[in-house]
């Protein structure tokens, strides 16, 4: 699973990917920081059974701090985008190029409305906009992927009778499209299954539709302490109105945490609302953390970075995360690990899923499972639960 960083030049999202994988990348106030993406790896984070049922976990696919667990994730930072960049304006083909196989969007606004639509320095700029305008340009990338060439396929589909989902599904394997994907879209546009009687915008609704599905954006709503409460107010409304959710962060407090942190200067875990000072620090380390105690953490309850994650896994991509184990009363593998591994499952997985997800061949030889908290058999229509943990039961080979 990956997860795209993106927005405009200057807002902030290198920032964002610094404070997110604390992987060193260059950050500078100018348009096109970032022109090759920076790749790493931040965490999603979720409280551990093992802070409930009072064990001490083995970890071998994720860290355990604190009774939380923290699952990695894959995150990508690309170029920043500008208006007309699926017309190849600023480094808007690579932009989108990067951005092929992102499973969701974090889109880095400035809240503050100090960044134009060109990523320069202004007095003020509606951030509004840039929600409406990075939402068009994803569009129209895809809808011109599959305008390309729409009517010579809509007549292949037609002549051949082709199954219409499977063949868009094939246009559109390059950006990590599946074919549930297309008939969920085809579902809520509810399309004539003649592509030949498709208008241009009914293309351009199917395809907005489907950036919404395959492509989900959550709104960071970047250098919020330098926002006023009526523009985080107003952001979150007109967010919610467009079906986004608005998260007030400030990127620069995180990643100054993280880094002390690191330094051994603090204890503090992504996501808190407070940090503990555990040595002496000089004069203005110590007024800059006092600052963002204020500004940010008083203020919002954190910094907004680990939250925007969490709601980008759980929510954007409705994903849960599950152990499964093969001794179901010690919580262990075949090694005596406790609760070694986590997968994160879609929800309404099954059993079954999660059989396939740890092996092929344990999924093809499924029989049962057994949920270690009930140690109760259940059938591969079950469906699997937050935080739940698994033994798979499985015919011998």
């Amino acid at each position: 699973m990956e997860i795209g960083v993106v927005g405009k030049p200057n807002v902030g999202k290198s920032t964002f990917f610094s404070a997110a994988t604390l992987v060193d990348v260059q950050i500078a106030n100018y348009p096109f920081t970032t022109i090759e993406a920076n790749v790493g790896v931040s965490y999603v984070t979720a409280e551990h059974p093992c802070k409930e049922l009072g064990c001490a976990p083995n970890p071998q696919n994720y860290e355990y701090r604190d009774g939380l667990a923290l699952i990695p994730i894959k995150m990508i930072d690309v170029a920043g985008l500008v208006p007309g960049a699926h017309e190849g304006r600023g480094l808007g083909n690579k932009f989108l190029d990067d951005l092929r196989m992102a499973s969701a969007l974090i889109h880095i606004i400035d809240a503050s409305g100090k960044t134009d639509a060109e990523g320069q320095p202004t007095d003020y700029h509606d951030p509004v906009e840039d929600i409406e305008f990075l939402e068009k340009e994803i569009n129209y990338w895809i809808y011109g992927i599959l305008k390309k060439n729409w009517e010579k396929f809509a007549k292949r589909v037609k002549l051949q009778h082709l199954n219409l989902a499977r063949a868009i599904a094939d246009q559109l394997t390059g950006i990590g499209v599946s074919e549930e994907d297309i008939l969920e879209a085809l579902h809520k546009t509810n399309l004539s299954n003649d592509p030949m009687k498709w208008s241009d915008e009914d293309l351009y609704n199917f395809v907005s539709e489907l950036r919404r599905i395959n492509k989900p954006i959550i709104i960071a709503a970047n250098k919020a302490d330098m926002a006023s409460d009526e523009q985080i107010k107003r952001l979150i409304e007109e967010g919610k109105k467009r079906g986004y959710i608005v998260v007030p962060t400030s990127a620069a407090a995180e990643l100054t945490l993280r880094k002390a942190a690191k330094a051994g200067y603090i204890d503090y875990l992504p996501g808190q609302s407070d940090f503990k000072i555990l040595k002496p620090l000089s004069p203005k380390q110590q007024r800059a953390l006092e600052l963002i105690k204020e500004k940010v953490l008083d203020r919002f309850g954190s910094t907004g970075v680990q939250e925007v994650i969490n709601k980008a896994v759980f929510e954007l991509l409705q994903l849960i995360p599950v152990y499964p184990v093969e001794d179901e009363h010690k919580l262990t593998d075949s090694f005596g690990n406790v609760l070694p591994h986590v997968f994160l499952m879609k929800k309404g997985s099954t059993p079954r899923d999660l059989a396939f997800k740890v092996h092929t061949d344990l999924g093809r030889t499924f029989l049962y499972a057994v949920n270690a908290r009930t140690h109760r058999r259940v059938g591969e229509d079950y469906e699997l639960q937050f935080n739940d943990i698994i033994k798979i039961v499985a015919t011998a080979r």
